[in-house]
């Protein structure tokens, strides 16, 4: 299966650029034009997407937020697992 992460929301100017809307394949390298940082912390959370896996604080098993690690501009990544 396949991993797309997606900017839901943002506050503040993030450095590497991102806006909301922004969309990237998950894959086992960083995707180009996503902030190294942001693939560092959202990649333990596309895995388990990307082979059948959950998370039970979400709203659905198809999908995971996750916030970008800089608490100055914080950015919202959305995974949602596609066939």
């Amino acid at each position: 299966m396949k991993v797309i992460a997606k900017i839901i929301s943002q506050e503040g100017t993030c450095q590497a650029g991102h806006k909301i809307g922004d969309e990237f394949v998950m894959g086992q390298t960083t995707p180009a034009g996503m902030c190294s940082w942001a693939f560092y912390t959202l990649f333990p959370f596309a895995e388990p997407l990307e082979f059948g896996g959950s998370f039970p604080w979400e709203s659905g098993p198809d999908k995971a937020r996750v916030a970008c690690p800089d608490p100055d501009n914080l950015v919202i990544f959305e995974l949602r697992r596609v066939e």
